[in-house]
Protein backbone atom coordinates (compact mmCIF):
# COMPACT_ATOMS: atom_id res chain seq x y z
CA UNK A 1 0.00 0.00 0.00
CA UNK A 2 1.26 3.19 -0.77
CA UNK A 3 2.22 5.63 1.79
CA UNK A 4 -0.20 8.32 0.20
CA UNK A 5 -2.92 6.29 1.43
CA UNK A 6 -3.68 6.42 4.74
CA UNK A 7 -4.59 2.62 7.18
CA UNK A 8 -8.37 2.29 7.97
CA UNK A 9 -6.78 2.01 11.71
CA UNK A 10 -5.67 5.43 11.40
CA UNK A 11 -8.65 6.81 10.88
CA UNK A 12 -11.66 8.00 12.73
CA UNK A 13 -14.94 6.14 12.61
CA UNK A 14 -17.34 7.74 10.87
CA UNK A 15 -21.10 7.64 10.43
CA UNK A 16 -20.99 6.58 7.30
CA UNK A 17 -18.46 3.98 6.32
CA UNK A 18 -15.49 4.74 4.37
CA UNK A 19 -16.30 1.31 1.84
CA UNK A 20 -19.88 2.44 1.42
CA UNK A 21 -18.72 5.79 0.29
CA UNK A 22 -16.07 4.52 -1.83
CA UNK A 23 -18.57 1.71 -2.97
CA UNK A 24 -20.71 4.68 -4.33
CA UNK A 25 -17.91 5.84 -6.42
CA UNK A 26 -17.77 2.04 -8.20
CA UNK A 27 -21.57 2.05 -8.92
CA UNK A 28 -22.07 5.38 -9.99
CA UNK A 29 -20.65 4.75 -13.46
CA UNK A 30 -22.03 1.84 -14.78
CA UNK A 31 -25.16 2.64 -13.39
CA UNK A 32 -24.88 5.93 -15.47
CA UNK A 33 -24.53 4.42 -18.39
CA UNK A 34 -26.45 1.13 -18.42
CA UNK A 35 -29.63 3.26 -17.44
CA UNK A 36 -28.64 5.80 -20.63
CA UNK A 37 -28.56 2.19 -22.79
CA UNK A 38 -31.95 0.87 -21.24
CA UNK A 39 -33.80 4.27 -22.05
CA UNK A 40 -31.95 4.69 -25.50
CA UNK A 41 -33.29 1.60 -26.80
CA UNK A 42 -36.81 1.99 -25.18
CA UNK A 43 -37.58 5.35 -25.43
CA UNK A 44 -39.74 5.87 -28.39
CA UNK A 45 -38.96 8.80 -30.62
CA UNK A 46 -35.52 8.64 -28.81
CA UNK A 47 -32.46 8.35 -31.26
CA UNK A 48 -29.10 8.02 -30.14
CA UNK A 49 -27.17 8.66 -33.49
CA UNK A 50 -28.72 12.34 -33.19
CA UNK A 51 -30.14 13.04 -29.83
CA UNK A 52 -27.89 13.49 -26.72
CA UNK A 53 -28.44 11.83 -23.75
CA UNK A 54 -29.60 14.98 -21.76
CA UNK A 55 -32.77 15.01 -24.10
CA UNK A 56 -33.60 11.52 -22.14
CA UNK A 57 -34.93 13.82 -19.38
CA UNK A 58 -37.31 14.88 -21.29
CA UNK A 59 -41.25 13.32 -21.81
CA UNK A 60 -43.44 11.26 -19.90
CA UNK A 61 -40.92 9.00 -18.98
CA UNK A 62 -38.07 11.70 -18.06
CA UNK A 63 -38.23 11.88 -14.44
CA UNK A 64 -35.90 8.35 -15.19
CA UNK A 65 -32.96 10.25 -16.41
CA UNK A 66 -33.47 12.97 -14.06
CA UNK A 67 -33.11 10.94 -11.21
CA UNK A 68 -30.47 9.30 -13.11
CA UNK A 69 -28.24 12.33 -12.85
CA UNK A 70 -29.45 12.88 -9.09
CA UNK A 71 -28.41 9.24 -7.98
CA UNK A 72 -25.13 9.21 -9.93
CA UNK A 73 -24.25 12.24 -9.04
CA UNK A 74 -24.55 11.49 -5.35
CA UNK A 75 -23.07 8.29 -5.04
CA UNK A 76 -19.85 10.56 -6.88
CA UNK A 77 -19.74 12.49 -4.24
CA UNK A 78 -19.75 9.97 -1.70
CA UNK A 79 -16.78 8.68 -3.75
CA UNK A 80 -15.02 12.02 -3.41
CA UNK A 81 -15.61 11.74 0.57
CA UNK A 82 -14.08 8.67 0.64
CA UNK A 83 -11.46 9.28 -1.55
CA UNK A 84 -10.65 12.41 0.82
CA UNK A 85 -10.60 9.47 3.99
CA UNK A 86 -8.03 6.96 2.58
CA UNK A 87 -5.72 9.53 0.89
CA UNK A 88 -2.82 11.34 3.16
CA UNK A 89 -3.72 14.82 3.83
CA UNK A 90 -1.31 17.16 1.68
CA UNK A 91 -0.60 15.09 -1.19
CA UNK A 92 -2.01 16.00 -5.04
CA UNK A 93 -4.55 13.01 -5.18
CA UNK A 94 -6.45 14.25 -2.14
CA UNK A 95 -5.79 17.96 -2.72
CA UNK A 96 -7.02 18.34 -6.24
CA UNK A 97 -7.79 15.18 -7.34
CA UNK A 98 -10.90 14.75 -4.42
CA UNK A 99 -12.26 18.41 -5.66
CA UNK A 100 -12.03 17.89 -9.18
CA UNK A 101 -14.48 14.42 -8.77
CA UNK A 102 -16.82 16.39 -6.48
CA UNK A 103 -17.07 18.73 -9.40
CA UNK A 104 -17.78 15.80 -11.30
CA UNK A 105 -20.33 14.59 -9.16
CA UNK A 106 -21.68 18.36 -8.28
CA UNK A 107 -22.24 18.56 -12.49
CA UNK A 108 -24.49 15.35 -12.67
CA UNK A 109 -26.76 16.52 -9.93
CA UNK A 110 -26.43 20.18 -11.72
CA UNK A 111 -27.46 18.63 -14.94
CA UNK A 112 -30.42 17.10 -12.93
CA UNK A 113 -32.10 20.17 -11.66
CA UNK A 114 -31.56 22.21 -14.32
CA UNK A 115 -33.55 20.21 -17.78
CA UNK A 116 -32.48 20.66 -21.18
CA UNK A 117 -34.97 21.66 -23.83
CA UNK A 118 -36.79 19.85 -26.68
CA UNK A 119 -35.70 19.56 -29.85
CA UNK A 120 -34.85 17.99 -33.23
CA UNK A 121 -38.42 15.77 -32.83
CA UNK A 122 -37.75 14.62 -29.11
CA UNK A 123 -40.10 14.02 -27.24
CA UNK A 124 -43.07 13.66 -29.78
CA UNK A 125 -43.94 16.50 -30.83
CA UNK A 126 -41.47 18.76 -30.90
CA UNK A 127 -40.75 20.27 -33.97
CA UNK A 128 -37.53 19.46 -36.28
CA UNK A 129 -34.40 22.00 -35.15
CA UNK A 130 -32.52 23.26 -32.70
CA UNK A 131 -35.40 25.19 -31.24
CA UNK A 132 -35.82 27.49 -28.11
CA UNK A 133 -32.92 27.69 -25.40
CA UNK A 134 -34.91 28.12 -22.23
CA UNK A 135 -33.02 29.93 -19.31
CA UNK A 136 -32.75 26.50 -17.27
CA UNK A 137 -31.39 24.95 -20.55
CA UNK A 138 -28.83 27.66 -20.85
CA UNK A 139 -27.86 26.51 -17.12
CA UNK A 140 -27.66 22.73 -17.95
CA UNK A 141 -25.72 23.41 -20.79
CA UNK A 142 -22.62 23.89 -18.21
CA UNK A 143 -23.00 20.48 -16.62
CA UNK A 144 -21.11 18.18 -19.39
CA UNK A 145 -18.57 21.30 -20.02
CA UNK A 146 -17.92 21.67 -15.91
CA UNK A 147 -18.21 17.67 -15.59
CA UNK A 148 -16.23 16.70 -18.72
CA UNK A 149 -13.19 19.34 -17.59
CA UNK A 150 -13.57 18.09 -14.03
CA UNK A 151 -13.22 14.38 -15.38
CA UNK A 152 -10.65 14.80 -17.67
CA UNK A 153 -7.78 16.83 -15.14
CA UNK A 154 -8.95 14.42 -12.34
CA UNK A 155 -7.43 12.32 -14.72
CA UNK A 156 -4.29 13.04 -15.30
CA UNK A 157 -4.16 14.87 -11.09
CA UNK A 158 -4.13 10.61 -10.59
CA UNK A 159 -1.72 9.85 -13.67
CA UNK A 160 1.12 11.76 -11.98
CA UNK A 161 0.16 10.41 -8.60
CA UNK A 162 0.50 6.54 -10.21
CA UNK A 163 3.51 8.26 -12.01
CA UNK A 164 5.44 9.04 -9.18
CA UNK A 165 4.16 5.54 -7.40
CA UNK A 166 5.43 3.69 -10.48
CA UNK A 167 2.40 2.27 -11.28
CA UNK A 168 2.58 2.60 -15.36
CA UNK A 169 -0.51 0.23 -15.79
CA UNK A 170 -2.42 3.05 -14.14
CA UNK A 171 -0.62 5.97 -15.43
CA UNK A 172 -0.97 4.71 -19.04
CA UNK A 173 -4.73 3.93 -18.41
CA UNK A 174 -5.05 7.60 -16.63
CA UNK A 175 -3.89 9.46 -19.44
CA UNK A 176 -5.65 6.72 -21.80
CA UNK A 177 -9.33 7.40 -20.86
CA UNK A 178 -8.88 11.66 -21.29
CA UNK A 179 -7.33 11.00 -24.59
CA UNK A 180 -10.34 8.42 -25.80
CA UNK A 181 -13.19 10.97 -23.74
CA UNK A 182 -11.74 13.97 -26.08
CA UNK A 183 -11.18 12.24 -29.42
CA UNK A 184 -14.49 10.74 -29.46
CA UNK A 185 -16.35 13.57 -27.90
CA UNK A 186 -14.82 16.24 -30.63
CA UNK A 187 -16.00 13.23 -33.27
CA UNK A 188 -19.33 13.15 -32.75
CA UNK A 189 -20.06 16.73 -33.11
CA UNK A 190 -18.69 16.53 -37.53
CA UNK A 191 -20.00 13.28 -37.61
CA UNK A 192 -23.18 13.97 -36.30
CA UNK A 193 -23.31 10.49 -34.30
CA UNK A 194 -23.60 11.56 -30.48
CA UNK A 195 -23.47 7.30 -29.75
CA UNK A 196 -19.72 8.53 -30.27
CA UNK A 197 -20.09 10.80 -27.15
CA UNK A 198 -21.86 8.38 -25.13
CA UNK A 199 -18.46 5.96 -25.66
CA UNK A 200 -16.25 8.78 -24.82
CA UNK A 201 -18.30 9.26 -21.51
CA UNK A 202 -18.18 6.05 -20.73
CA UNK A 203 -14.37 5.48 -21.29
CA UNK A 204 -13.78 8.26 -18.63
CA UNK A 205 -17.16 7.34 -15.99
CA UNK A 206 -14.87 3.86 -15.78
CA UNK A 207 -12.17 5.00 -15.08
CA UNK A 208 -13.62 6.90 -12.08
CA UNK A 209 -15.76 3.88 -11.15
CA UNK A 210 -12.20 2.00 -10.96
CA UNK A 211 -10.40 4.65 -9.27
CA UNK A 212 -13.05 3.89 -6.72
CA UNK A 213 -12.66 -0.05 -6.07
CA UNK A 214 -8.62 0.26 -6.39
CA UNK A 215 -8.57 2.59 -3.17
CA UNK A 216 -11.46 0.72 -1.42
CA UNK A 217 -9.11 -2.48 -2.07
CA UNK A 218 -6.03 -1.04 -1.41
CA UNK A 219 -7.29 1.05 2.19
CA UNK A 220 -8.10 -2.29 4.06
CA UNK A 221 -11.15 -0.04 5.02
CA UNK A 222 -13.24 -2.30 7.39
CA UNK A 223 -15.49 0.44 8.82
Amino acid sequence: MSTDTMNSATMPRAAVPTRVLLGGGAVAGPLFVLLIVAQAMTRDGFEAARHPLSMLSLGEHGWIQTVNFLVSGALVLASAAGLRRVLAPGTTGRTWGTALITVYGASLVWAGVFPTDPADGFPAGTPAGAGQVSWHGMLHNLAPVGMGLALSAACLVFARRFAREGRRGWTIYSVAAVAVYLILGLAAFPAGEFRLMLAGGAAIWTWAALLSIKFLIESGDRT
